[in-house]
């Protein structure tokens, strides 16, 4: 990283830190990582000395170091957004829907952040009620609706 201002890289490796936290896997962090830090790499590339294709080769491989040596309870900032159809679910929204759907008489299973078939029906049961489009997924945005509702 020669000819790079060292504020440059502390700023590069601090935004690549933070915005490699996607993901509640380690498979999901590490790509996450990569391709973030390959958009940063390449954006220093082109305003250094280096290349572009040089700073996206750096910024990839520090992307996939700093996403694979981070986990959620380092930095965490949900599942990242490839994260939809059948790959599991975030822990901590399927928790705070279980929760706020068993106050509101929804969910009768345990709280504890598996999205399991009962979780399933008591958010489609929810969605129905309250003329949400009916999926079955939770999520942040639900939580919320569904704590706004308590």
């Amino acid at each position: 990283m020669t000819g790079i201002p060292f504020g440059s890289r502390i700023l590069v490796a601090a935004g690549i830190f933070v915005l490699a936290a996607c993901g509640s896997d380690k498979g999901d962090r590490i790509a996450s990582g990569t391709g973030i830090g390959a958009a940063a790499g390449a954006v220093v590339g082109a305003v250094t000395g280096l290349t572009v294709l040089e700073g996206a080769l750096i910024g990839a491989g520090a992307g996939a170091i700093i996403g694979g040596v981070t986990d959620e309870d380092t930095v965490d900032f949900g599942d990242p957004i490839w994260a939809e159809g059948d790959r599991p679910a975030n822990k901590a929204a399927v928790s705070r829907v279980q929760a706020g759907l068993a106050k509101l008489g929804y969910h009768f299973g345990p709280v504890d952040g598996i999205l399991g078939t009962q979780t399933r029906l008591a958010i489609e049961d929810y969605q129905r009620d309250h003329a949400l489009l009916v999926d079955g997924r939770p999520s942040l945005q639900l939580a919320q609706h569904i704590e706004n509702n308590l």
